[in-house]
């Protein structure tokens, strides 16, 4: 039985990926920004461990699961959080870049970090859910793309640093997908939002146990998957 940190877990994609790694049987340690959310996750999946800490202050990070217990063994760490704010550059604020920055770069930077340890015992995996503007940047996506641009070269200086240490790492950059994250993008972008046009969670979910699961003779590196309707 496998174990897997995930953030994320709550909503969306990360819950869709708790929810089938739950259903086949592994460990789950979810990840919570506060107390009252751990314990709506530790309800949602009976006999996960939940972690509690805040993605928006990476730098207390350490503190917080200093005072926690921390697995012994993990086998896959999955980067499944993340904020948007959209707005062009030139009205941005700098609280918005840094809030953008801290939970999608900042945050799995430091996480990576901590349980690099128990990675490498287990020569795991690392999975870091990116976005299509991690790939490519549009109009008043200058914050969050730069904040997925980044993601992405953590992902490559990590996969090229932690081979020696047989740690896989893999990128999965989806399209927009149906979930609360796309809802509140229609809202800034003043476009009425239309669940069926976007790909269903599970389908994202799919795509991240394919690179989570392939034989230890092969590794996926980058993976981008879109709407196909």
């Amino acid at each position: 039985m496998a174990t897997h940190l995930i953030t994320g877990a709550g909503s969306g994609i990360g819950a869709a990926v708790a929810r089938r790694l739950h259903a086949r049987g592994d460990d789950l340690l979810l990840f919570a920004r506060d107390a009252g959310r751990g314990k709506e996750l530790a309800e949602n999946y009976p006999g996960a461990r939940t972690l509690v800490g805040d993605l928006a202050t990476p730098d207390r990070l350490s503190w917080a699961l200093s005072h926690q217990t921390l697995p012994d063994r993990l086998d896959s760490l999955l980067h499944i959080a993340g904020i948007v704010d959209l707005g062009p550059v030139g009205e941005l604020t700098p609280k918005a870049w840094t809030s953008q920055l801290n939970v999608n770069l900042v945050a799995p930077a430091e996480l990576t970090r901590l349980f690099l340890p128990q990675l490498r015992a287990s020569q795991g995996q690392v999975i870091f859910v990116n976005s299509g503007a991690g790939l490519a940047a549009h109009a008043e996506w200058g914050a969050y793309a730069a904040s997925k641009h980044g993601l992405k070269a953590l992902a490559d200086s990590l996969r090229h640093e932690e081979r020696p240490n047989g740690v896989r790492v893999a990128s999965v950059y989806p399209g927009r997908t149906a979930t609360p994250m796309q809802v509140k993008v229609h809202g800034q972008e003043g476009k009425e939002y239309d669940a069926s046009r976007w790909m269903d969670p599970e389908s994202v979910a799919t795509t991240i146990l394919t690179a989570l699961d392939l034989p230890r003779d092969a590794e996926i590196n980058d993976l981008t998957v879109r709407p196909g309707r």
